[in-house]
């Protein structure tokens, strides 16, 4: 007895197969990855390869996450990473120098946009490198479905501005780290040379791409499969996940979902270790690393004299407060970095006059003047709940430190002292 068909699906027409399952493809293209590169955890093997398939589905996604693979040192497997993304991504354009004008013609028509790997990036971006502003723009500008940029078109006085789409995937090599701009629209990928017990097949160009570019074909096929069901798609976000991180991983997301299979699990937790790691590694701006430190120096201590505060900065070994362009940092370039924040009431964080005796004072600081800046710039040195609106001075300093005994000071700077509530 002849059984009886099943069903088409709505995308298969007889006679044809319809499209793999999601998570079948991508299970095949992490295998593929598998036998040429050694990525440093689970998670980032499950974020290269949704970030292969996000390739295939710009169209449908609001942005597109650059995806960064840095190492100290060379021979760490970035080249490699990103030879293998090249067969699998469409239109994929590798360099190791490009200028602002080749990339911006290069992704400008949404037709034709390529993806983009860079490699080498370090030469364009690194502390030996100049500042490539242009380039940088261009590159922050693609992350998102609507960025553009401006030229003038036209002849002599006739000229008018146009805007041009910038909208393209990226993917990136190189050694250290990159502008901060840019580091924050990426998923970092933190390589390292292999161990000697860590086998790769060797890379040959001529059997090795014609694999990867079959398996582009499959990638293709699904994304066009699912293309529709992706429009306007509003992933969940694992708990703590917000803002830029949030932008970066929701079409990665996106795709895990429309997948199935253990891909939805696996794109949340790989998104939660690499965004936490990628905090873990922010250094910061020189800024916020002093706020920072100030702060567990202070640990709860309601002032402290800038010579006090000087020879502690100094004393930490992980810092660059001891070599701060070839001296140690001063009383002047303290004053002039805190200069840059602001109190709880939005006036200049200052040093003021701090009694040290009876006839005697020196400049320092008052932990309810750096409260506010600490609050909003510094990550909780504990866990705690989230930090709402700022309040009050002393509501601040009271949230961040608890009572010290500090021997008793006066304040005999002209300008009022804080208020006696305020000091604890």
């Amino acid at each position: 007895m002849t059984p009886p068909s099943s069903p088409l699906k709505s995308n298969e027409t007889p006679g044809q197969p319809g499209p793999e399952e999601g998570a079948t493809v991508l299970d095949a293209v992490e295998a593929f990855h598998r036998r040429f590169n050694v990525f440093p955890s689970e998670a980032a093997y499950t974020a290269v390869v949704l970030w292969d398939a996000h390739t295939h589905l710009l169209d449908v996604f609001e942005s597109t996450p650059r995806i960064a693979f840095l190492s100290p040192e060379p021979g760490s497997g970035k080249t490699r990473a990103l030879e293998i993304i090249d067969t699998l991504t469409p239109r994929s354009m590798f360099t190791t120098d490009v200028s602002p004008a080749a990339l911006f013609r290069s992704v400008c028509d949404p037709d034709a946009r390529p993806t983009v790997l860079f490699d080498e990036v370090d030469t364009t971006f690194g502390p030996k490198a100049g500042g490539n502003e242009d380039l940088r723009g261009l590159i922050n500008s693609g992350h998102r479905r609507s960025g553009v940029v401006h030229r003038c078109v036209g002849d002599g006085s006739t000229q008018t501005v146009q805007a041009f789409p910038v909208y393209a995937a990226l993917a990136m090599g190189g050694l250290g780290d990159l502008p901060d701009t840019i580091m924050s629209r990426s998923i970092i990928i933190r390589m390292r040379r292999r161990a000697p017990n860590e086998e790769v097949e060797p890379f040959r160009e001529r059997t090795t791409a014609p694999e990867g570019h079959a398996l582009r074909k499959r990638l293709a096929a699904w994304a066009d499969s699912v293309r529709g069901t992706l429009q306007d798609s509003l992933p969940e976000m694992p708990d703590g996940v917000t803002d830029r991180p949030a932008d970066v991983w929701e079409p990665l997301l996106a795709v895990a979902d429309a997948a199935g299979g253990h891909w939805p699990e696996r794109a949340r937790a790989a998104c939660v270790q690499l965004v936490t790691a990628a905090k873990a590694n922010d250094k910061g701006s020189v800024g916020i690393r002093l706020l920072s430190d100030l702060r567990d120096i202070f640990d709860g201590a309601e002032r402290m004299l800038s010579a006090e505060l000087l020879g502690r900065l100094a004393e930490l070994d992980d810092a660059p407060w001891a070599d701060l362009d070839g001296k140690p940092i001063t009383a002047r370039a303290l004053a002039r970095m805190l200069g840059d924040y602001v109190t709880a009431d939005n006036d200049p964080i200052k040093p003021r006059n701090i009694k040290t005796g009876s006839k005697s004072s020196a400049k320092g600081y008052y932990a309810s003047d750096l409260a506010d800046a600490w609050l909003r710039y510094c990550r909780p040195p504990a866990p705690q709940g989230s930090a709402t609106a700022a309040t009050a001075a002393t509501a601040q300093v009271r949230a961040l430190f608890p009572v010290a005994d500090t021997p008793e000071v006066a304040d005999t700077d002209p300008l009022p002292a804080a208020p006696a509530a305020a000091q604890l």
